[in-house]
């Protein structure tokens, strides 16, 4: 893709998430979103291949159909309260809408099933935006309307999308969908806390984003697809996939990696709300997740030969880590010891 489109469309990216998590009229955050999909789409379509072409265009309904009922739901509540202020939502038909309209631009279950296939079609550093820079908007606008929001609807989406993203990528060989059904996942453990503490939501979406950005980075370098090519990449970058075990054992959230830090805050916070049974519930479900992180990480860096791989062996590189991932990589593993002061920020 031509450099000068590139620039155009990531400044258009940034512009659309800057409108939407500064505004305090719901037109403008509307018209942020539609920036976001609209530049995210060539981005998505690039490489030409049916499979893209397919993804842009699930993408595109999808986002569209959200952003109408995110548009019905706010002209229903101006209609019946005089308001346009995107805090003021008070009518309870229009609090309805505009959690199945967010739920549908995050991928939340039941509106989850385009989100897979989407990323399925994209290139890694195409599917790392739609699953982390293109989820902050929304992620704001659920922070805004938290307290208006139906607590038993998004508790309960929040738990079948748990149970769902680590049911559906048990059986997964593409790396993409493992990782979009991961995403699935985490964006209920996000939901189920965004009202009763909505800080601790945006914590635990920025270490969503780092350890996500450190894995999709890490695929995207050693030029990874699917599992049966991770088999035979450690051959060429020992270190990398050693470093990328414990990141995906961080995503999958195991003490005493980053990841543990959210998941531990959430069920404390849900404990003293009185909802053990959610907690509890929500903890045995991220076990089905665990496995899948687990085949990845076996895949990864404990597959030895001989083993039924058909792709031959890459050459080892001497080539250092990309400065970047391992930054990623390391604040992915290493901030367990430090949150006692990120409890505080929150």
């Amino acid at each position: 893709m031509n450099p000068q489109a590139k620039l155009i469309f990531a400044t258009s990216l940034t512009l659309g998430t800057a409108i939407t998590i500064s505004s305090n009229h719901w037109i403008m955050a509307w018209a942020g979103l539609e920036i976001n999909t609209l530049a995210i789409l060539p981005l998505i379509s690039k490489s030409h291949h049916p499979r893209a072409i397919e993804a842009a265009t699930k993408y595109f309904l999808v986002q569209a159909t959200a952003s109408t009922l995110l548009l019905f739901s706010s002209m229903v509540n101006a209609w019946s309260t005089g308001q346009w202020d995107i805090t003021q939502m008070t009518n309870p038909t229009s609090c309805a809408i505009l959690t199945a309209a967010i739920a549908m631009k995050l991928g939340l279950v039941p509106f989850h099933f385009w989100f897979p296939e989407v990323l399925q079609g994209s290139p890694l550093t195409t599917g790392l935006l739609l699953s982390t820079a293109l989820k902050f908007p929304p992620i704001t606008l659920l922070y805004m309307t938290c307290h208006s929001l139906n607590t038993t609807l998004l508790t309960a989406m929040a738990i079948l999308s748990v149970a769902m993203g680590g049911w559906m990528g048990l059986n997964q060989t593409q790396i993409r969908k493992i990782l979009a059904f991961s995403s699935i996942s985490h964006l209920g453990w996000m939901a189920i806390i965004i009202i009763y503490s909505p800080k601790l939501t945006l914590l635990n979406f920025y270490l969503y984003s780092l350890m996500t950005a450190a894995v999709f980075l890490t695929f995207h370098s050693i030029k990874t697809l699917k599992l049966s090519t991770l088999m035979t990449s450690w051959t060429k970058t020992p270190t990398l996939n050693a470093t990328l075990l414990l990141t995906l054992l961080s995503l999958a959230g195991l003490p005493p990696l980053t990841g543990f830090l959210p998941k531990w805050l959430i069920i404390q916070e849900l404990t003293k709300q009185s909802m053990a049974p959610a907690a509890a519930a929500i903890s045995m479900l991220s076990l089905l997740g665990l496995f899948f992180y687990l085949r990845l990480a076996y895949c990864a860096t404990i597959t030895l030969p001989p083993h039924t791989t058909n792709h031959m062996k890459q050459w080892h590189t001497n080539k250092p880590i990309p400065s970047l991932i391992a930054a990623l990589m390391t604040t992915s593993i290493m901030l367990l010891p430090i949150s006692p002061m990120l409890s505080t920020l929150t």
